[in-house]
């Protein structure tokens, strides 16, 4: 590993087997490593970085580069030998975004380079959405049970009511048509709830293909911005290179629909001006596949982000199941069919609390589609 001020951190060569390829370069080998590492010069500077702790902090490495790394890990490292092993346990770390984390650092001194440290953080692995996502299962599979059930026994008897009501209409006076018109529009709001539900019901693996996401955000911008959300700012933040996602773009185009919605009606009713859509590339996290054998890479990351005030606390943590909601209005299904959708795609959704101020973001984590040999 070449280091500022020349000098190399130096590996044990291992003589090549037979056959075997190109022993990996200590380069590749530092990119590779699963735990979070930083290399720290004598003056408490981030001098390089690997790929898990990019996807860690959520930074990348050029931007940790030179940066103190009190500012880098929130915890001051003022006090700690530098040319001492060290470890420290249960530290409440402020990572970049005003995100707090419970971790454990440890760190080592470079034997041939005084005052240079390797520090690693032991902490939830990069890839700790996957047990949130499985623990949503549950519910999920529930939901599709509970909306089969519902809307075979209550979807049809309410077609009934309803033309029920209309012939009642037709012969009463002009006092009972109030009564009458009641009825039809509250038999529509319950059909209407039933419509919704219906999305559990279809278990179909949906027809997944190369898709550009700018595009599908492009189409959702232009339905928010001429409807729903035209009071609002919508700023748009693009990694221009991304590659195509794999999924189904009706369901995206859903999706995103439903979030920016979300995000206006909190703005709407708590206060807030700005919805902002992003893209990055994300290195690090996976999901497993169902049938246990692998995992799948969710590198493109799509955020919805708004001003408002977020999910209450006692709430939070049950957004995505069903008929969880804090809108008086809401019939808490939106959110649950975001996730369903998008777990369809073989993708994850996540609901955090970012930034000073904070703010509401929802991050979509999406397959990359395989290129064509």
């Amino acid at each position: 590993m070449a280091l500022p001020g020349g000098g190399l951190i130096r590996f044990a060569r291992r003589e090549k087997s037979p056959g075997s390829g190109p022993t990996p370069g200590h380069a590749e080998l530092f990119a590779a490593l699963p735990t979070p590492v930083l290399v720290v010069d004598p003056e408490g500077r981030v001098r390089d970085a690997n790929v898990s702790c990019e996807t860690l902090l959520n930074v990348s490495r050029s931007a940790m580069i030179g940066t103190p790394v009190e500012e880098v890990i929130g915890h001051t490292l003022t006090s700690v030998p530098k040319d001492a092993p060290f470890a420290a346990y249960a530290l409440d770390l402020k990572l970049p975004g005003n995100r707090r984390q419970r971790a454990d650092l440890m760190a080592a001194p470079l034997s041939d380079r005084p005052g240079w440290r390797v520090i690693t953080i032991h902490g939830p692995p990069p890839t700790h959405l996957v047990s949130r996502r499985a623990g949503r299962e549950g519910g999920s599979l529930t939901a599709v049970g509970a909306a089969a059930m519902l809307a075979h026994e209550i979807k049809n008897p309410l077609s009934g009511i309803r033309g029920a009501a209309q012939l009642l209409e037709s012969t009463a006076d002009a006092s009972a048509r109030d009564l009458t018109r009641l009825i039809r529009d509250e038999v529509d709001r319950v059909a209407a709830l039933i419509d919704r539900m219906e999305g559990f019901t279809d278990t179909r693996p949906l027809d997944r293909s190369p898709q550009n996401i700018h595009a599908i955000l492009a189409h959702a911008r232009d339905v928010a911005g001429r409807g729903f959300a035209s009071e609002f700012s919508i700023r748009e933040i693009y990694d221009p290179s991304l590659p195509a996602v794999l999924g189904h773009r009706d369901a995206l185009i859903q999706v995103l629909i439903n979030l920016m919605k979300n995000a206006a009606e909190a703005m709407r009713e708590h206060g807030g001006s700005t919805i902002t859509l992003t893209t990055a590339y994300r290195h690090g996290v996976s999901l497993l596949t169902h049938d246990g054998d692998g995992r799948q890479a969710l590198p493109i990351e799509v955020c919805v982000i708004d001003d408002g005030p977020g999910a209450p606390e006692g709430i939070a943590e049950h957004l995505f199941d069903p008929f969880v909601t804090s809108k008086r209005s809401g019939g808490g299904l939106g959110l649950a069919l975001v996730d369903k959708l998008i777990a369809d795609q073989g993708g994850m959704v996540e609901y955090a609390r970012e930034g000073f101020p904070p703010r509401t973001v929802f991050r979509l984590l999406l397959p990359r589609a395989r290129t064509a040999q």
